[in-house]
């Protein structure tokens, strides 16, 4: 159990909880990114439901086991903003590359490959996403990459090459547009309801898991409904929430809940887990890093493209917005965006060394949270997005006595 979370002390008192039948109904795993959260959810989800004489252990071959190896277990519900699209492109080129040269360790790249697709798709399971508004524009995009899925699945034989390369370059595509048209960035009331009404139904073998990723990210109304169930979680259901930012969490959902601390893990661990999983032996930084590699316009690129807007409003030029989001390829997958407001944060530390540019520094960090939030919350066009923040970037640098333009 948890053989695969690879330096993570958190995995030593999940695994002693659960062998002494100490798991609770309700835990938060909380932690920065790439800590493998993730992973130890949906681990312990196959844990809690294996069925095998050998059970947990990664390895067996139970049926339940198999189903949850392959994210294609009916008894997890998994709910939550994700960027997916970077390491659905990364677990693709390790694929690709192990069955183009016939690798010892094809079966895991082609395991790695299907799970990355599945940990975006499980998200619009038609449980959470009935009555739904835009589910007509959604079922013909999931159709195809569950077709597509299907093709490569196991236990069929791998398409010819060629074949295997076009399709794992269709989901790639496909997934990418479930991603930027369909996913929400804060979870909608309505698919907690709907998840409650599920949790209530009890399982046909094992036990079921809701995991709820990035929960620091619900609305309130999102957050209180959600305590309703988590105040007497039903027996053969477990709810693991996941949290880059604990403190985020409201105070009566952590009274509520058991928390394993997720610890940064160290560079050379990092390096491990890239080779372990994806099977390059040349990438020497980070995990997010890495995954970085994968943007379709690359991440150096967009803070070069953060720096020069920004510069060039301290100027009284008037950035082209237009062609800004045309270079930046329409800032999808949305992590693109995210790293070019961050850029704009990077450029202006050096105004911390005043007590003017502090209060405008922070200032403008709550506006980029806005400008984020408009556009993956409330749907606005980058565009218009990155028109406002012009405004709002000269009224606030006004207002402190222009501390920006000095940088």
């Amino acid at each position: 159990m948890l053989e695969n979370l690879v330096g993570q002390d958190a995995a030593k008192a999940i695994v002693k909880d659960i062998k002494n039948n100490n798991f609770p109904g309700a835990v938060l795993f909380a932690g920065s990114s790439c800590t493998g959260k993730l992973t130890a959810a949906l681990e312990v989800a196959r844990a809690l439901s294996c069925n095998g004489d050998d059970k947990p252990h990664w390895l067996c071959e139970c049926p339940s086991c198999l189903r949850h190896k392959a994210l294609n277990c009916a008894n997890i519900l998994l709910m939550g903003p994700r960027d997916c699209s970077l390491e659905i492109s990364a677990a693709k080129d390790s694929f690709i590359k192990s069955y183009r040269d016939n690798d010892s360790h094809l079966k895991a790249c082609r395991y790695l490959f299907l799970r990355s697709v599945r940990k975006l798709t499980l998200r619009f399971s038609g449980i959470l996403w009935e009555g739904e508004s835009n589910l007509n524009k959604l079922a013909p995009v999931m159709e195809k990459i569950n077709e597509n899925l299907e093709l490569i699945d196991f236990p069929r034989e791998l398409p010819p090459f060629d074949e295997t390369v076009k399709i794992c370059g269709e989901l790639e595509a496909d997934s990418l547009k479930l991603e930027s048209d369909f996913l929400y960035d804060s979870i909608p009331v309505n698919q907690i309801r709907n998840m409650e009404k599920w949790a209530c139904i009890r399982a046909d073998e094992g036990k079921k898991t809701v995991i709820i990723e990035n929960a620091e990210s619900m609305q309130v109304s999102v957050r209180n409904a959600l305590l309703k169930i988590l105040e007497e979680p039903p027996e053969d259901c477990v709810f693991i929430l996941l949290t880059t930012r604990r403190n985020a969490i409201m105070e009566t959902i952590l009274s509520r809940v058991r928390t394993y601390n997720f610890k940064d893990r160290p560079l050379e661990v990092q390096q491990d887990v890239i080779k372990r999983v994806f099977h390059n032996e040349y990438f020497n930084g980070q995990i997010d890093e890495f995954l970085l590699n994968y943007l379709p316009y690359p991440a150096d690129k967009v803070r070069v493209q953060s720096k020069e807007f920004f510069q060039g409003i301290m100027n009284g030029k008037i950035p082209d917005c237009d062609a800004l989001v045309k270079t930046c390829a329409n800032f999808e997958p949305r992590v693109e965006f995210k790293i070019f407001l961050n850029g704009i944060t990077e450029h202006v530390r050096p105004a911390l060394a005043s007590m003017a540019g502090t209060q405008a520094c922070a200032e403008l960090s709550k506006t980029l949270r806005q400008c984020y939030e408009n556009v993956t919350l409330y749907n606005q066009g980058v565009k218009p997005a990155l028109e406002c923040l012009i405004r709002d970037i000269n009224k606030i640098n006004v207002l402190y006595g222009r501390v920006f333009s000095a940088i």
